[in-house]
Parts: C-alpha cells; sequence; structure tokens
C-alpha cells in the first residue's frame, strides 16, 4: 500500500500552549485511532472569539464534518467519540480497557474493566 492510499483521518484539536490535557488527547488519539491522524492544531489563544469559545472546554477535538468532541482526555470518552466514526482501533481498545489477568497482582490501584475504572482490583 503507497503512503498516497493509505486512508488518513483529518482533526482539528482546538489547544493552547502548554495544555496538558491536550497532550493526553493527542496521546490517545494515537493509540487508539485505526488509521494515521493528521491533526490541525488551532491555538485559541491567539484569537479573542477562539478564547470566547473554547477557552474553558479544551481541550476539543472536531472532525471534518465539525461534529466536536469535549472531554476527548478521557479515553472512555474519544474511545466512543472514534467508534461512532469507525475510526476505533478496537484492538487497542480492549488492550487498554480490559488488561488481562496475566499483568499480576491488583490489590491496589485502579481497573478499567468495560469502560469503568474499579478501585482495589474491581469486582
Amino acid at each position: 500500500m503507497t503512503a498516497e492510499s493509505e486512508e488518513v483521518i483529518h482533526l482539528t484539536l482546538y489547544t493552547t500552549t502548554g495544555c496538558h490535557l491536550c497532550e493526553a488527547l493527542e496521546a490517545w488519539l494515537g493509540r487508539l485511532a485505526s488509521e494515521p491522524v493528521r491533526l490541525e492544531r488551532v491555538e485559541v489563544a491567539d484569537d479573542a472569539a477562539l478564547m470566547a469559545t473554547y477557552a474553558t472546554r479544551l481541550p476539543v477535538l472536531k472532525d471534518a464534518a465539525g461534529t466536536e468532541l469535549d472531554g476527548g482526555h478521557e479515553p472512555e470518552c474519544l474511545a466512543a467519540w472514534l467508534a461512532d466514526r469507525g475510526w476505533l482501533d478496537t484492538a487497542a481498545w480492549q488492550e487498554v480497557a480490559q488488561p488481562s489477568d496475566d499483568d499480576g497482582p491488583r490489590g491496589h490501584g485502579a481497573v478499567m474493566r468495560q469502560g469503568r475504572r474499579y478501585l482495589g482490583g474491581g469486582p
């Protein structure tokens, strides 16, 4: 397959310098998207109208159709949004959401199962 024939997902990320939630969203996007992503980053601090619209909602991800995702830094939200568009790498999501039982003891900490977080190893 050549680079020209490879499917690419085009998205816009409304962000600002130093946004750790934006960085988390980008990391999850790279892990969970089924196709390569071309991400256009829009700095909201450079525009008063963008600041008014997005400053309290960052990060915001928008697809080519204009549909926005708030809270995409949360893996469950991003996975559902990608799945709705047919862009979710289901194997990668299952690996994240349902870790194998071979990962060792889970006496403390949080465990993700089927998109829910359980403390202390879960049910």
